[in-house]
């Protein structure tokens, strides 16, 4: 694992949609591994992908307590309103 350079705004990036993940491989799982360590890193909750100068639909989050942590990987996440 890889700690990565965080992407700050006010860089472009940050405001484009990210492109959606058609493969999920190695660079896709290596990528999410790096975010994880990352994000832990800086310390933060979560962190996508452009944060992380990668334009792609990909996100980690860690909302449990300092004790139990409770780390989702996700790649295409969508959020559905009903």
């Amino acid at each position: 694992m890889t700690l990565r350079a965080l992407t700050l705004v006010p860089d472009p990036l940050l405001r484009q949609v990210a492109e959606p993940v058609a493969d999920i491989d190695d660079t896709i799982r290596t990528l999410l591994s790096d975010m994880a360590e990352t994000m832990y890193d800086a310390p933060g909750i979560g962190l996508a992908a452009p944060q992380v100068n990668i334009g792609q639909r990909v996100i980690v989050m860690d909302c449990g307590k300092d004790d139990a942590p409770e780390l989702f990987k996700m790649i295409n996440p969508e959020i559905i309103r009903e």
